[in-house]
């Protein structure tokens, strides 16, 4: 197999607002509107409840891939009885045109193939239409479909986009195999033999709902590529926080919250890095997101480390009380996560060293956040605080291998999720 090369052409975001159908979702937070949540279905609904079991935060976008089936491999945090996901043109700049979009869980023991469980393979449709257009800047959510979905689970969203539909979506940094087959519409074949080609980006799928029987909601991770996984092994989806939905899972079952992966790297509090900043996003990747009931948020370190850097705390913590003061407003909870140390790294200097402990100081004093993960404190070298430990280190003194992801997530206290 061969990986697709990808480009990066980053764009403000609008907002999504979340419904069912053929709604028609984006453009509501750029002008001030709110986005609306999709938690409703009608009559079945009145006996469940949606909720978010997996994200991928827009990032930027690549080259069109026409002609192309792209069966996009995603992993669930919780399960439920019925699924529906989220396609997104959000970032492009023409209208995209779907040919056909399925959905499957994938074959069992199989985890880096693009082959479909038996019996598994549905048809997605938007407003009972396989064939659907979506416009620049917008994003759709699909009809309700009937198919067990269990928690830990890998599905199989495949689209088909016949031709150029200009700059495709797209999340960058999956830490995730794809597959692609370049010949045509393949996206209801269950073997996957077709599937030639790689590539570990995720093309316009951003997220997925389940429909489940209690109502714990879910929690959103807001962040940069600490929380996207740079660093963790790919394809075994050891993020801290599938660490995070894994030790939900074990709770009972009217606390398995879902876990909602808004990571994306090399993005900022404060202004636009990789894909808008965290403050121009919260709308499209947290607040219009399903069943939201907590946010934690890890941002700050590229906003210290990265030019133009950074060099007054008092600007973080402002932008810390925005995102809760418009966190709060949709009832959502919200726990910061102290700056992680990055000694060693090459942007590292002994004056970000002491911004970042600053701002530490005043997310652990409280009257930022409703609560606090101090994941400094957790992977600090004891010795020399400005890195992290060895044992943590995946070698570039910044992000973290597994055992650094399974320790920040085993340090969150998952009474603050739920209160």
């Amino acid at each position: 197999m061969v990986e697709v090369g990808r480009r990066d052409a980053c764009r403000a975001l609008t907002a999504v607002a979340g419904a069912l159908a053929l709604t028609l979702l984006g453009t509501a937070a750029a002008h001030g509107g709110p986005p609306a949540t999709p938690d409703r279905t009608g009559a079945r609904a009145a006996a469940a409840h949606w909720t978010g079991t997996w994200e991928a935060a827009a990032s930027g976008t690549a080259a069109p891939l026409p002609g192309a089936s792209i069966r996009n491999v995603v992993r669930t945090s919780v399960g439920g009885t019925a699924v529906r996901v989220r396609v997104s043109n959000r970032l492009g700049t023409l209208p995209l045109v779907l040919g056909a979009a399925t959905l499957a869980r994938q074959r069992a023991n199989a985890p880096k193939s693009p082959q479909a469980l038996s019996g598994t393979m549905r048809t997605l449709t938007f407003g009972g239409r396989k064939k659907i257009t979506v416009p620049a800047g917008r994003d759709v959510v699909s009809d309700p479909l009937t198919l067990n979905v269990p928690a830990a689970t890998n599905l199989l969203v495949t689209l088909h986009t016949p031709g150029d539909s200009g700059p495709a979506t797209y999340h960058r940094d999956a830490l995730q195999t794809n597959f692609l087959a370049l010949d045509g519409n393949r996206a209801t074949e269950t073997s996957g033999a077709a599937y030639k080609a790689t590539t570990t980006s995720w093309y316009y799928v951003t997220g997925v709902d389940v429909l489940r029987p209690q109502a714990p909601g879910s929690v959103v991770a807001l962040g940069d590529s600490l929380t996207d996984g740079s660093g963790s092994t790919p394809s075994a989806n050891r993020r801290w926080p599938d660490r995070l939905a894994e030790r939900l899972r074990a709770l009972p079952a009217d606390r398995r919250q879902g876990v909602l992966n808004a990571g994306v790297a090399g993005n900022r509090l404060l202004l636009e890095g990789r894909g808008p900043s965290a403050l121009a996003r919260l709308d499209a990747d947290v607040l219009s997101r399903t069943g939201v009931r907590t946010l934690i948020v890890m941002e700050g370190v590229n906003d210290i480390k990265s030019a133009p850097n950074q060099t007054d705390p008092a600007a973080l913590g402002a932008a810390y009380r925005e995102i809760v003061r418009r966190a709060h407003a949709r009832g959502i909870r919200v726990v910061g996560a102290t700056i992680t140390p990055f000694g060693g790294h090459g942007s590292h200097t002994a004056a970000r060293e002491r911004v970042r402990r600053s701002v530490n100081q005043l997310i652990r004093a409280g009257g930022l956040f409703d609560a606090v993960a101090d994941f400094d404190a957790v992977v600090r070298d004891p010795s020399r605080p400005d890195r992290m430990r060895a044992a943590y280190d995946p070698g570039d003194h910044l992000h973290f291998n597994d055992a650094g992801m399974r320790a920040l997530a085993d340090s969150v206290d998952l009474t603050d999720l739920s209160r």
